[in-house]
């Protein structure tokens, strides 16, 4: 079993102590309400395409608590999506401002936009003025700073995964991980003995449970088409490239990318 999550962050925005003040409910708890300091103190490493394609669920949440977004990209408008201006408009319901970056071509991206959705989002709902997202450029600065940080989700390139997660379980933090776990099987073999040694809790967001697959199998097995001597695959790539070789094209760095 698992052990519980740490919960040590305590946010607020209540006056001095010894002040009069009117406490907002989110401060106090109460039914249907979390108090700051039962919250999961969430990291996001890694502002891209998929991360803020899932990143409404973690908002939406009042169990979780995001206080950091990390990202070597400060604010671009060059990434990868399914259809022109989804993740613009992903954002901007996040945002609740229909009109954000209006006649921005391209898909936006980076830890700014990060953190501006963040606070955003946070002051929206607590109708309160809200800043306490910290912007790191190296996921090691923010692993050493953010001393009350609970868990982090991995939401880096997968070439990455397997290095990000290993150094926050190292650090005790909680790890969800988008898949794969790693590009490489002495990686993923190494992630999965950190995580058995660390004993910390994890999760990996693979896209489906394979179910369909399963009941295949099950059928196959039961010779139900009897003996099966040959399977044939078909993939409609490239629509998302899956590269078999190292890529030799050399594109400029990106605007604003440290």
């Amino acid at each position: 079993m698992n052990p519980p999550i740490n919960r040590r962050r305590f946010l607020s925005s209540t006056a001095a102590a010894g002040a009069f003040t009117i406490v907002s409910r989110h401060v106090l708890g109460g039914a249907g309400f979390v108090a700051p300091n039962d919250k999961i103190a969430l990291a996001h490493i890694g502002m891209g395409t998929q991360g803020f394609a899932e990143l409404g669920g973690l908002l939406e949440d009042p169990r979780i608590q995001i206080v950091a977004v990390c990202d070597p990209n400060r604010d671009s408008n060059d990434y990868i999506e399914w259809s022109q201006h989804s993740i613009r408009n992903r954002i901007r319901s996040y945002l609740g401002n229909s009109t954000w970056r209006e006649g921005a071509t391209g898909c936006p991206g980076g830890r700014d936009v990060g953190r501006e959705v963040v606070e955003t989002y946070y002051s929206n709902q607590r109708r309160e003025n809200f800043k306490g997202c910290a912007t790191y450029i190296d996921f090691r600065e923010l692993l050493e700073k953010e001393e009350d940080l609970d868990a982090v989700k991995v939401m880096t390139p997968d070439h990455l995964h397997a290095t990000v997660a290993i150094a926050a379980m190292k650090k005790g933090r909680h790890v969800l991980m988008h898949k794969p776990i790693a590009n490489r099987l002495a990686e993923g073999r190494l992630v999965l003995k950190t995580a058995r040694d660390t004993g910390v809790a994890t999760h990996l967001l693979a896209y489906g449970s394979g179910t369909e697959n399963g009941r295949i199998v099950e059928r196959i097995q039961e010779g139900v088409i009897g003996q099966l001597r040959e399977i044939h695959n078909w993939s409609n790539r490239p629509v998302w490239p899956q590269y078999t070789s190292i890529p030799q094209d050399r594109p400029p760095i990106p605007k604003d990318f440290e």
